[in-house]
């Protein structure tokens, strides 16, 4: 049974929830509530009580401060089913798509808890008798976490419980569109932090909602010396350089214009599930869906009709019952630049397969067909990636050419190529072969585990979230040198008396 969203927010500890941002579902457009925005006057108060507990929290030893991540998880676990309806309800994913992403999150947590015990320095041999080096890693101070409404809180989780165990406080400043879910998840943390004690200082984990200036607060401040944002490349354009300007550091997890190469030998079957699954999930909002697809021209046409086919059958609709494989755009903004983008490949002599308003779908939200777009070559509108659900079919006949598509547009996040050809994947691999973050094979573009770090936008300099070594980011290093011989040495020939 559908539960109403004044349960799903009573659920989620949202119940009589007092604000002046009107929050819309995607569902059907509707308002589900008004969120409490942060002062813009109030900020230099959350940015110094960030500094405080970071005075504190630095000297928590490491895996004290993974036990308050476990912790964390523990709580996730037991609110997965609520904060997923919520996901749901303010983000329009399927059901399936909001309990994943809670999941993504506990799935965080377990791999920071043992990270705090694995923040490994180098032992360095030194030229010198009677020395030591060695590397050590220290916390940075307070980190800003700004998410986007796609992933509106699986982001923090990747950052939030890396930047915890590395010593760093946290400030996180979600989407004006998915604010409830960041408020609901900010009270799963309280609950955390009430249950690890006294070793958490006041201001540890804080939450600020607003628009864009509550942002440049965060990024303009010398006080915040990490700033990891994930939205567009706009955004990224804009807080990149500001970070830079006060020489602080950023994580960048921006756009993702994502290719697949499908190459004669591949799986055809196989690579018609994983191109519906990149393309059209969240309904193409994800930053790693599948966008654009470069096909061998002996299998393309083949590919195509199959795809078309795929694409009529998909299930439009409300994101909360069970048989919806695609549910509504974010916003009508959202659906008005698909249509845009549609009408300018229809002009650069492109064939479109769906791309209409679907119908069917309740009353208010942006509903649409995803669509197929047979191209001739790739234009300027298939270079800019649309967050919407299009992907642009392009044709290669070597498998350098396929290469030099899949790099030639500015974003650089994901890829991947399919082939049961050995030397075409691993070419595709190699230096000279996808210049993305992520480099799949036999897989799509979309659905990272948190195992790996990913990253690798190409415009900004990009950044590295999630699990391998991305928790150097929210650390320093410092090389220790330790003298433990009798004497200083000195130069060869040189005297001098004490």
């Amino acid at each position: 049974m559908t539960r109403t969203a004044a349960e799903i927010l009573a659920a989620n500890g949202l119940a009589g929830l007092a604000g002046t941002l009107p929050v819309r579902s995607p569902i059907d457009g509707s308002e589900i509530a008004r969120a409490p925005e942060t002062p813009l006057a109030a900020m230099p108060g959350v940015i110094a009580a960030s500094q405080g507990a970071f005075k504190w929290w630095r000297t928590v030893p490491a895996p004290r401060r993974g036990e308050l991540v476990r912790l964390l998880g523990e709580e996730l676990r037991a609110a997965k089913d609520d904060l997923g309806a919520l996901v749901t309800l303010e983000a329009g994913k399927i059901v399936s798509e909001g309990l994943g992403e809670v999941q993504e999150m506990i799935d965080i947590c377990d791999f920071a808890v043992g990270l705090s015990r694995q923040l490994y320095g180098l032992t360095i041999a030194s030229e010198r008798p009677g020395h030591r080096m060695m590397e050590t890693w220290h916390p940075m101070g307070p980190c800003a976490v700004i998410t986007a409404f796609n992933f509106p809180v699986a982001v923090w989780a990747w950052n939030a419980a890396l930047a915890l165990v590395a010593g760093d406080p946290v400030i996180w400043k979600p989407s004006e569109k998915t604010p409830l879910t960041a408020l609901a998840t900010h009270r799963i943390m309280e609950r955390a932090l009430a249950r690890f004690g006294a070793d958490a200082p006041q201001g540890l984990c804080q939450l600020v909602i607003g628009g864009p200036e509550i942002g440049a607060a965060l990024v303009e401040s010398h006080d915040v010396p990490i700033v990891s944002a994930t939205g567009s490349t706009r955004m990224g354009r804009i807080v990149g350089p500001k970070v830079a300007e006060r020489f602080g550091r950023s994580i960048l997890e921006l756009g993702g214009n994502n290719a697949m190469i499908v190459a004669p030998s591949a799986d055809l079957d196989m690579a018609v599930r994983a191109i519906v699954f990149s393309a059209v999930g969240t309904a193409g909002q994800r930053c790693t869906s599948l966008r654009r697809l470069i096909v061998h021209h002996s299998i393309r046409a083949d590919l195509v009709a199959k795809l078309v086919k795929a694409y009529a059958s998909l299930p439009i609709g409300d994101p909360r019952a069970s048989t919806t494989l695609v549910g509504p755009l974010v916003d009508h903004a959202a659906r008005d630049r698909m249509f845009a983008a549609l009408e300018q490949a229809r002009a650069d002599g492109g064939t479109v397969h769906g791309g209409r308003a679907a119908t069917g779908a309740p009353q208010g939200g942006a509903y649409v067909e995803p669509a197929v777009v047979e191209m001739p070559a790739q234009t300027a509108v298939v270079k800019q990636e649309t967050f919407a659900p299009i992907l642009y079919v392009l044709g290669y006949e070597t498998l350098d050419e396929a290469i030099e598509l899949q790099n030639d547009v500015p974003q650089g996040l994901s890829s991947c190529i399919f082939t049961l050809n050995i030397r075409e994947a691993e070419a595709f691999l190699s230096a000279a072969g996808s210049d993305c973050g992520i480099a799949n094979v036999n897989i799509g573009p979309s659905g990272a585990e948190i195992g790996g770090a990913f990253g690798g936008e190409k415009e900004t300099g990009g950044g590295r979230e999630s699990g391998s070594d991305a928790w150097r980011a929210y650390m320093r290093r410092a090389t220790n040198t330790v003298n433990y011989s009798a004497a200083l040495p000195l130069a060869q020939g040189v005297r001098f008396d004490i």
